[in-house]
């Protein structure tokens, strides 16, 4: 009798692990006793259904009372084989392709790593130059402007023009100075000449003066000893030495004039050397009022763009203020590596260096490597020697330049990628 027939009602509903047991019993059996004919299946085929749940003739649903199989018995039975074995046997094709990616994946990565460790590469890397700062060294208000923003300047091109008036009157007034200088000088010159001619006859009245004495000595010598033989008289003895006196304070005046006279040179080349400083003076103050007025001339010191334009006409330029900026042609790179990636890398390796604003790359080479760390010459550098110590991986700039100028327009600042070649 199945056990869905309704009229069996004296015997009490079969549980889910009586109906797996049946049903393992029957597969066993199965195994074990030979092949059914095909009646004894479809006898065992219409045992089988009438075991499940039939729906009830009025409303077409399952019957509460018949008995319920077991959902964990279903999956166990629907599963079959677990793990890698079970998923060949279910999807082989998708297991083969997965097997596939792994491999092709783990070759691909050996294969990079081989490649990649002859390179060296940062995307902390930056155009770098020496930029001008363009501001006056005078006072003045800007006349005129000749540039605008990004324009391409050479070296010697005028950039702005500050008013001169006042310059040019400095400069005017250092020249008359040098002009009454150099007249005081003459005048000096001139003196000193005439001291030495005065020099001259003092030296001659000395002559003079010391030809008299010597005539004067002579007759007070001879007339005393005539008044002393008593073959003159007293008057004229007392004459010729009165003459001898006055002859020989003669005398001591002119060696006094003629000294007074020689001091006198003296103090004309002191005076000389005096005006002689003033002139240079005056020739100081003309060359700074000189340079003050080329000044007001504001010109490029290097080729390349102008950026950073403030300056306008009529605005008020100080010295220090910076009134643009003009950014050199002459650029590289500078690219901050890390120190562990220094160990193969030396001066004059090529390097790719790729622009990210253009999305190109051009050729370069080492330059130099800075002899320290990025933080070592920061403004608060670190201090390793105080508190906890974390190590950090540290960075040095080192200097790429580019093997040829490249044809776009490259700025300090802008980003690049640096890649170093340092196994051939």
């Amino acid at each position: 009798m199945s056990y869905a027939d309704p009229t069996d009602v004296g015997a009490p509903p079969p549980t889910s692990k009586d109906v797996l047991h049946i049903g393992r019993s029957s597969e066993l059996k199965s195994k074990d006793a030979p092949k059914d004919t095909p009646k004894e299946a479809s006898q065992e085929d219409a045992d089988l259904r009438a075991e499940k749940p039939q729906p009830r003739p009025d409303t077409g649903k399952p019957n509460p009372d018949d008995p319920k199989k077991d959902p964990a018995s279903d999956q166990t039975e629907a599963q079959g084989p677990k793990g890698i074995k079970g998923a060949f046997q279910k999807h082989p094709i998708a297991m083969i392709v997965c097997l596939g990616l792994i491999v092709a994946g783990f070759i691909a990565g050996i294969a990079w790593y081989l490649h990649a460790r002859h390179y060296e590469s940062t995307d902390d890397a930056f155009i770098d130059g020496r930029s001008v700062l363009v501001s006056p060294q005078i006072t003045g208000n800007i006349i005129s402007v000749n540039v605008t923003d990004n324009q391409i300047v050479r070296n010697g091109d005028l950039l702005a023009t500050i008013d001169t008036r006042n310059y040019k009157a400095a400069l005017d007034q250092a020249e008359g100075q040098i002009h009454q200088d150099e007249a005081s000088t003459k005048n000096i010159d001139a003196q000193i000449a005439a001291q030495r001619a005065q020099i001259d006859q003092a030296t001659q009245q000395v002559t003079e003066a010391q030809a008299a004495l010597k005539f004067s000595t002579d007759e007070n010598t001879r007339y005393q000893d005539l008044v002393q033989k008593g073959a003159g008289t007293v008057q004229r003895a007392q004459q010729a030495s009165s003459d001898f006196t006055g002859k020989q304070a003669a005398l001591d005046a002119a060696t006094a004039a003629k000294v007074v006279a020689e001091r006198q040179i003296d103090v004309l080349n002191a005076q000389k050397i005096g005006a002689a400083a003033q002139l240079d003076q005056a020739k100081a103050q003309k060359d700074r009022a000189d340079a003050d007025l080329q000044r007001t001339e504001l010109r490029a010191t290097v080729d390349g763009r102008v950026t950073k334009l403030t300056a306008a006409v009529g605005a008020l330029a100080a010295p220090g203020q910076s009134i643009m900026v003009v950014v050199p042609t002459d650029i590289w790179v500078t690219a901050n590596f890390k120190e562990s990636q220094l160990r193969d890398m030396r001066v004059g390796q090529s390097v790719d260096i790729s622009v990210d604003a253009f999305g190109r790359t051009f050729p370069g080479r080492v330059d130099s490597v800075q002899a320290g760390s990025g933080t070592a010459f920061s403004l608060l550098p670190a201090e390793n020697a105080t508190g906890n110590y974390v190590k950090v991986v540290q960075r040095v700039p080192v200097k790429i330049t580019f093997d040829k100028r490249p044809e776009v327009e490259l700025g300090p600042g802008m980003s690049v990628v640096p890649t170093v070649t340092v196994r051939p």
